[in-house]
């Protein structure tokens, strides 16, 4: 009986969070934040919630663009004994 209870509670605690997608605004009495320096407008919720390009950085996984012979190394040696 509680195992039916708990699992109607919880699915209805995650329907609860899906909720309606509305533009956010800010609570009342409040004001958007200041516009950047250099800009000539203040930003919208979306381009505020954008990370910046610097946040994600694209990853890249090849390093080596061609395979080349390592030129010896005559400070790789060996441990000492």
């Amino acid at each position: 009986m509680s195992l039916s209870r708990n699992l109607i509670l919880g699915s209805a605690v995650l329907l609860a969070g899906c909720g309606s997608r509305e533009p956010l605004q800010p609570k009342p009495g409040q004001s958007m934040p200041p516009p950047p320096a250099m800009t000539t407008r203040a930003l919208t919720t979306d381009e505020l919630l954008t990370p910046p390009p610097i946040a994600r950085p694209e990853r890249i996984d090849e390093t080596l663009t061609r395979s080349e012979e390592r030129e010896d190394d005559r400070f790789d040696l060996p441990p000492p004994d």
